[in-house]
């Protein structure tokens, strides 16, 4: 998990230019079958630990995807939202196709 998801927070990063003075906080949620560590771990191994970093559990919906983390990340930016491009890696690029950029 810790792979996957510093992957998913650099490509966040990355592809909207965000600066670490940027980033207020970031929520994360993880379904109920992924318990090894909190992803908020590997958020500290790419030098976020200085930001509040807060883990939930998504909801257990059945037919749900499984084994899936999801990060909002709270920015401070005078961009508007069309500006702001959103990330889904490997199976979950098809939850939601309306933000998905």
């Amino acid at each position: 998990m810790k792979e996957r998801v510093e992957t998913l927070l650099r490509a966040m990063i990355e592809r909207n230019g965000v600066r670490h003075d940027d980033i207020i906080s970031i929520v994360f949620t993880a379904t109920d079958d992924l318990h090894a560590m909190f992803p908020a771990t590997a958020a500290r191994a790419v030098g976020l630990g200085d930001l509040p970093l807060l883990c939930a559990r998504e909801l257990d919906i059945e037919g749900a995807m499984p084994r899936c983390v999801r990060i909002l990340m709270h920015l401070s930016t005078d961009r508007v939202p069309q500006d702001l491009r959103h990330v889904y890696l490997e199976n979950a690029q098809g939850l939601n196709d309306e933000l998905r950029t």
